[in-house]
């Protein structure tokens, strides 16, 4: 049996029908397939945080409690002790003005000088649009920092989102996605995970944050990284893929 295009009126037969239909499902298959990776980042890196970013957001602006932020902070200085006290300094040291700022700055200026434009304006875009996201937000929601005890090294600034939490997850974010293609990426998947990871409990440990500023940091960090490695490196573009410049 033979049918037909009402719109066309040619007449195709079942072999006909079934074979476009495999060349449209063997056409999608392979879309997704060379896609895959930046379908995958889409939803991990920009739409599930979004989603939670949205939810913390929501929360804070109507004056919610979150049930896990006052347990997790007891419980981070139920465990202090003297060298735990020193770690958590450090950490939120390098987490920020001396470590992060300074990296951010050197990596910029080293990408830079290496001539590698799209490489190095993404990062730009990246760093300073999120130290910039950061303090507007803050002054957005207004949330005062958590004050269940004195801290060791106490803060005057608001508290949604963190900014050592932002700031490290997004230096996180920029060297994840300029390595996921070469050999160091498995090195820098646990580099940069861990240091973020320490700096977030340093401003927990220290009492200075609240868990759910962290969480509120590293979405936003990655909502906004992701974005600009999308814009930045669209249409095939890849990091350290032949030439840099910014408009091929």
């Amino acid at each position: 049996m033979a049918t037909s295009s009402a719109s066309t009126g040619v007449t195709r037969t079942p072999a006909e029908v079934f074979a476009t239909l495999r060349e449209e499902l063997r056409f999608g298959v392979d879309f997704l397939r060379r896609r895959l990776l930046r379908l995958s980042l889409l939803f991990v890196g920009l739409l599930l945080p979004l989603w939670g970013f949205a939810e913390l957001a929501d929360e804070v602006r109507e004056g919610e409690p979150f049930p896990f932020d006052e347990p997790i902070l007891r419980f981070a200085h139920s465990v202090a002790g003297d060298g735990l006290d020193r770690a958590a300094v450090f950490f939120s040291a390098v987490g920020y003005q001396y470590g992060v700022v300074p990296f951010d700055i050197a990596l910029v200026l080293a990408l830079a000088w290496r001539s590698r434009m799209r490489e190095g304006m993404f990062a730009g875009i990246a760093i300073i649009g999120s130290a910039l996201l950061n303090l507007s937000t803050k002054q957005l929601f207004a949330r005062d920092r958590p004050s269940l005890w004195a801290s060791i090294a106490p803060e005057t600034t608001f508290s949604f989102p963190s900014g050592h939490a932002m700031g490290s997850a997004t230096l996180a974010w920029v060297l994840l996605l300029l390595a996921w293609r070469t050999r160091w990426r498995w090195p820098v998947v646990a580099s940069v995970a861990a240091f973020a990871l320490m700096v977030a409990f340093s401003r927990v440990y220290l009492g200075v944050h609240y868990p759910s500023d962290i969480l509120a940091g590293w979405t936003a960090a990655s909502i906004w990284t992701v974005s600009i490695y999308v814009l930045v490196f669209r249409n095939g573009a890849r990091p350290w893929r032949g030439a840099s410049a910014v408009g091929s």
